[in-house]
């Protein structure tokens, strides 16, 4: 069977490095925030550079559809591509995704990105695209905290990265863990 993990962090802490890193290894990415932005093109809503829009419109979907909604809008993408691949899903944010996923998908496997704060928001603060500033990205990690209860499956996670050193580590740790990964070691 081909695996199946989730990378999940609050914003800021790495999680693209271990799914662009996993992607260029061969596995599949679906990326959650895809299907924002494909819903807002055929609905004809424009992102607007703040990330509003966006914001507005996933808080919408997720009203509409339930919180686990990216769950259940994956599910068949999720199925169709562990047919030929190992899977990394981009962008898994709530506990009650992560529920809904993990009926379907008994072998998931979730691993969290752990970083300081400060690194984080310095982090932020930085990207080219959707920088935001320390009191925006505060703003945001409270509000997902909250409203989509995002910290459980950090806290639930399979295994950890630390992700305050430097990427070289970050890929070490990364590849240790899909050794266990692929040895079937999972708590």
């Amino acid at each position: 069977m081909n695996k199946l993990i989730a990378i999940v962090g609050m914003s800021g802490s790495g999680k693209s490095i271990a799914t662009d890193y996993l992607e260029n290894k061969g596995w599949t990415k679906l990326y959650f925030g895809g299907i924002t932005y494909q819903l807002m093109e055929e609905a004809g809503v424009m992102r607007t550079p703040d990330g509003k829009s966006e914001k507005e419109f996933r808080e919408n979907l997720r009203k509409e559809h339930g919180p686990e909604c990216y769950a259940k809008f994956l599910e068949e993408d999720i199925r169709k591509s562990l047919e030929s691949s190992d899977v990394v899903l981009d962008g898994l944010y709530s506990w009650y995704e992560y529920q809904y996923l993990i009926e379907k998908f008994p072998h998931l496997q979730l691993i969290a990105i752990i970083t300081d704060k400060a690194l984080r928001y310095e982090r932020v603060g930085k990207r080219v695209d959707r920088p935001f500033t320390k009191a925006d990205v505060c703003y945001r990690d409270i509000s997902e905290i909250e409203n989509l209860a995002k910290g459980g499956p950090i806290a639930y996670a399979d295994y950890f990265i630390f992700n305050n050193d430097t990427v070289e580590k970050y890929y070490e740790r990364l590849e240790e863990i899909l050794k266990d990964i692929e040895k079937g070691e999972r708590a």
